[in-house]
């Protein structure tokens, strides 16, 4: 059996690996992605200021009666962070996948976000 806390550390040490050569700007931000057992949490950050500029989850009340840990709820946030992002007119995005695999959920959510128009 794996040992859950030794598996996040992995994990974190990938995303901040990946965190060196990646940041986002007020222009194009970065599209952040953190998944738990029951939910999808999506947020798009301005690094230079250090500020959330948008943020979306399978909490938020458009997605409320979904399951939220599902590849359908993944993909239906990926889709209101694009309209989101569209709407405060943001167009191009960096991808972050926190040090997930980009595989499931994350991908969802990744699709979701291009079929709702962003570009990364």
């Amino acid at each position: 059996m794996i040992n859950k806390s030794s598996s996040n550390k992995a994990r974190l040490k990938r995303h901040y690996r990946v965190r060196n050569k990646i940041s986002g700007t007020a222009d194009i931000p970065r599209i952040n992605v953190f998944r738990s057992l029951k939910n999808m949490y999506v947020q798009l950050i301005d690094d230079e200021n250090g500020v959330t500029v948008l943020a979306a989850s399978t909490l938020d009340e458009e997605l409320k009666g979904s399951d939220g840990g599902n590849k359908n709820a993944a993909k239906e946030v990926g889709k209101l962070i694009g309209k989101k992002a569209l709407d405060k007119g943001i167009k191009t995005v960096v991808f972050d996948r926190s040090g997930y695999i980009y595989h499931g959920r994350v991908k969802e959510v990744a699709d979701g976000a291009r079929e709702a128009g962003l570009e990364f």
